[in-house]
């Protein structure tokens, strides 16, 4: 049985980590809600970006069809992997690795190469699976702009014949406590089939339907990976702050239990005591 002193330190340190606990639930919830504003405004944008794109190619010619649309051959896929570059937030970086684990399994007759976004995602598979490259330092200083020169290095090997797949994997953020691990296609992109009948309209378009298209595509894919690092972002903030209320609700339950246990073992000490007091006084009496 453990003795007073080292129960009181287990206490302790219980104590302090709580702390921590706290204090990183406490972060979280501060930036969660800076998180959740920047994707609640850009999902609009995005959702209006992809119904134009659609509403200008309904009527395009098939041969004038744009390099990020055409369907090739699949021999290499890029998966798009983000994650956090740090822990602490429940099951948000190991869902995605899970994920990805089982698009390799899906895709292993084909190259497969892995751009990671997030220190966490390139340490799953830097040992294992080659890296097209490692930007977990967009984080450092996250903008439009940063993601957009990641987006373009893979529109150019995309077009370049260097991958003919490019797939994004990542958390979409529902709510606080909810993210789902989401998997979509980005290249070459796909205009969502309808089963309405489509009503035929003569549009005059200035500039050309082609250079719109031109113009169009290539922002709205910049916005798609975009999206999805805000998306992981605030999930990340959402998953480590459900992680640290459950690991502070955790530790007080501990501490608990140790301050009972330990207010136990002090009273059987002290009675203890007092019994070997009562005991020598006895002694001394009788002799």
């Amino acid at each position: 049985m453990a003795n007073l002193k080292e129960i009181r330190g287990r206490i302790t340190s219980i104590s302090s980590t709580m702390q921590i606990t706290r204090a990183m639930k406490m972060v979280s919830a501060a930036k969660l809600k800076k998180a959740q504003d920047a994707i609640v405004m850009l999902r609009p944008y995005s959702e209006k970006l992809q119904e134009l794109i659609q509403n200008v190619n309904s009527s395009s010619d098939p041969d004038q069809i744009s390099v990020y649309a055409q369907k090739r051959e699949v021999k290499r896929v890029l998966f798009i992997a983000i994650t956090s570059n740090r822990g602490l937030a429940g099951a948000f970086n190991s869902s995605i690795v899970k994920e990805l684990n089982a698009q390799f399994q899906h895709k292993s007759q084909y190259e497969v190469e892995v751009l990671s976004i997030g220190k966490k995602a390139f340490d799953a598979v830097r040992r294992s699976r080659t890296v097209y490259a490692n930007e977990s330092g967009i984080y450092d200083k996250l903008s439009f702009d940063a993601v957009s020169h990641v987006a373009e290095a893979v529109m150019d090997s995309f077009r370049e014949g260097k991958f003919d797949e490019v797939y994004l994997i990542y958390n979409k953020f529902v709510n606080a406590a909810t993210q789902e691990v989401t998997t979509e296609q980005l290249l070459p992109i796909s205009m969502p089939e309808t089963t309405e009948p489509q009503i035929e309209t003569d549009y005059i378009f200035e500039p050309s339907r082609a250079e719109i298209l031109d113009n169009l595509i290539p922002k709205s894919i910049k916005t798609q990976v975009f999206k999805a690092v805000l998306d992981s972002v605030a999930s990340e903030h959402g998953a480590r702050m459900t992680a640290m209320h459950k690991a502070t609700d955790n530790a007080q339950a501990l501490k608990n239990d140790l301050v009972i246990f330990y207010n136990k073992a002090r009273q059987a000490a002290i009675t203890n005591e007092i019994l070997e007091i009562v005991s020598g006084a006895e002694a001394l009496k009788n002799s």
